[in-house]
């Protein structure tokens, strides 16, 4: 396993910024246990419901809820239910929906709606050419970092965690919510901003990133287990390429050292993390632990699969490096 961070120490409030259901554990899940299981404060705020994803319901993960995709209401109220079990699973308590904020100001409420994506190279997205007006990706900025800001300063939290600049893989959900926390950061540390309640400044501010080195031995390790083997051949799944393109959320291990990346050990939370997982259905299969030993240097301790049945890793480790809205996030 690849050194590239120092542990992460829980104290104070954490705060998560994410674009739909499922995000919050996908990117940020063992931290975010991690975090509860120290007894500190956690703060969800979750951007969209999700309308536009689609929905699992194959032979080989048998939801029944095919019927909701493309539904966009129904969809939306499934995942909010989805959404409350994996925070439960996790330990969080507190949750927010963005557009349920109260708006500085008192300005009209306005819905915010999965923009959708559309696949523009292995593993990158770019937006759906179709997405309306009430898609997250087109509210104005100040409308829904000014939201952001009510949070913030309202929880106070010590820690904001969210996507990097490319939103992880591109999605247009996810570079909006990018650029809303980075304003709603500076909104809330702003005396001047009209926004409600005491300007408060968080300490500090990081992003989702992974080794590319550790995803690249996880790939590996997934493709020499026995179980994994059987799974992929039962069930018409596939692996990821260990020397394919990556996503860019994985950055050379050397360069989240010179930063000061931060680790978080993802095996004592592991069950709350993999039952999370397990609770967004309609959007996540085949979660499982990977048994101990599988990789020689421990690398991986689970998978999963989303839509596209291409099983994933879940990281021994996760990380986050530290940032602030002065650079390039």
């Amino acid at each position: 396993m690849t050194r590239a961070a120092r542990p992460v120490q829980p104290s104070g409030g954490l705060l998560a910024v994410h674009a739909h259901p499922d995000d919050e554990t996908l990117a940020t899940g063992a931290l975010l246990a991690a975090w509860a299981a120290a007894g500190e404060r956690v703060t969800v705020v979750t951007c969209t419901r999700g309308e536009r994803g689609e929905v699992i319901d194959t032979p080989s993960h048998r939801t029944g809820l095919a019927h909701l995709e493309g539904d966009g209401p129904a969809l939306a109220a499934h995942r909010e239910v989805e959404l409350a079990r994996a925070l439960a699973a996790l330990g969080v308590a507190d949750h927010a929906f963005l557009d349920t904020v109260p708006a500085p100001g008192g300005s009209r409420t306005v819905r915010f709606e999965d923009s959708g994506m559309a696949w523009v190279a292995p593993g990158i997205a770019g937006p759906a050419p179709d997405s309306g007006p009430t898609a997250f990706a087109r509210i104005r900025l100040d409308v829904a970092a000014g939201r952001l800001a009510t949070v913030i300063r309202d929880r106070r939290p010590d820690a904001v965690v969210t996507y990097d600049a490319g939103g992880g893989y591109g999605h247009p959900d996810h570079v909006r919510t990018h650029e809303v926390t980075v304003r709603g950061l500076e909104l809330a540390a702003d005396s001047r901003a009209a926004v409600v309640g005491e300007p408060w400044a968080v300490a500090r501010r990081w992003v989702v990133s992974d080794p590319a080195e550790d995803v690249r031995a996880a790939r590996r390790a997934l493709a020499t287990d026995a179980q994994t083997e059987r799974l992929v051949a039962d069930h018409g799944l596939t692996l990821p390429d260990p020397d394919g393109v990556l996503p860019p959320v994985a950055v050379p291990a050397a360069d989240l050292e010179r930063c000061g990346a931060l680790e978080v050990d993802v095996a004592p939370v592991l069950d709350r993390v993999l039952a999370a997982l397990a609770a967004h259905e309609t959007q996540v299969q085949h979660v499982g632990r990977v048994p101990t030993g599988a990789s020689g240097s421990g690398v991986v301790i689970g998978r999963y699969a989303l839509s596209n049945a291409v099983l994933a890793p879940v990281l021994a480790t996760m990380h986050v490096r530290p940032t602030d809205t002065s650079t390039a996030w």
